[in-house]
């Protein structure tokens, strides 16, 4: 009998084998390859393509600026997010399910469709958002959007600010409203309530976006693609070129290989030190 729900999870454990496990192994054994211009790939055990990787400069820069991009919009989407969270919880039917589905119809548009509505809002310093911006006075001279980190950040933002906001709502939803009542009966100013009683109870939705948001920042494709381009490259169009542009599968491993040990790492550990910290929300 105790062998049976070991023998019920087999087959899901067979299709994550197949799916996941063994392309990744592949993919580990692929970057210790060689590759050749004129020979493609060869099936030999040479250690060259990491040593290139890590003695380039030009590849720290890549995963620089990846993860410098992820960390910025994790913040951008945590000081955004958060707030109207906590809007968001104090809202009463049926405004609630209006902004909530305002706030999820994003995630039902492609994430390429999205992305190209952001470049024509850009559009170069002609675009709508460099009109807008001149037109108020913020501005006096366009700001260049497209193929910069300033667009990069901006656009991923948009896409990844629905993560942020349902994790910090759900965290809310075990603050109780009579509590914030309570504390302003006793004389407490707004913004005691916020500090003392309201961030301690939203930080952990916070934290656990923000784990969510810098994986899909770091990893996210479409976006920097479309945005960047080919002259502001990250990790995951990095990759992208090796594979299919120069076909150098095996530097492409390594670089795809690098940026998931790196996001694995950083997401157990941040999780790690989130569970450890607010254990009684998470047990």
């Amino acid at each position: 009998m105790r062998a049976v729900p070991y023998l019920l999870s087999l087959p899901a454990l067979l299709l994550f084998a197949g799916v996941v496990v063994i392309p990744l192994a592949m993919t580990v054994v692929l970057t210790f390859h060689d590759w050749g211009q004129y020979k493609g790939i060869e099936p030999v055990f040479i250690l060259k393509n990491w040593q290139e990787v890590f003695g380039d400069p030009y590849y720290a820069e890549m995963f620089g600026r990846t993860f410098r991009i992820a960390l910025i919009v994790t913040v951008l989407t945590a000081l955004l997010g958060a707030p109207e969270a906590y809007i968001l919880n104090r809202m009463k039917s049926p405004w609630r399910g209006l902004f909530l589905l305002v706030i999820l119809g994003p995630l039902l548009i492609s994430v390429v469709a999205r992305t190209l509505g952001w470049a024509l809002l850009f559009g170069g310093n002609s675009g709508l958002v460099n009109k807008a911006l001149m037109s108020v006075g913020l501005i006096s001279a366009p700001i260049p959007f497209m193929f910069t980190e300033t667009g990069m950040v901006v656009a991923l933002v948009h896409v990844l600010m629905p993560y942020m906001v349902l994790a910090v709502w759900a965290a809310l939803q075990r603050l109780d409203p009579q509590v914030e009542n309570a504390a302003v009966a006793l004389g407490a100013g707004p913004l005691t309530v916020l500090c003392r009683i309201v961030l301690p109870q939203a930080m952990p939705g916070i934290l656990s976006g923000a784990v969510i948001v810098f994986a899909l920042a770091a990893s996210a494709f479409a976006t920097p693609a479309i945005i960047g381009g080919r002259r502001l490259k990250v990790a995951s169009t990095l990759a992208y070129d090796e594979f299919l542009n120069t076909l150098n599968w095996p530097l492409g491993a390594v670089v795809a290989v690098l940026l998931l040990l790196a996001l694995v790492l950083i997401v157990v550990g941040a999780n790690r030190l989130v569970e450890r910290r607010y254990a009684q929300v998470f047990g």
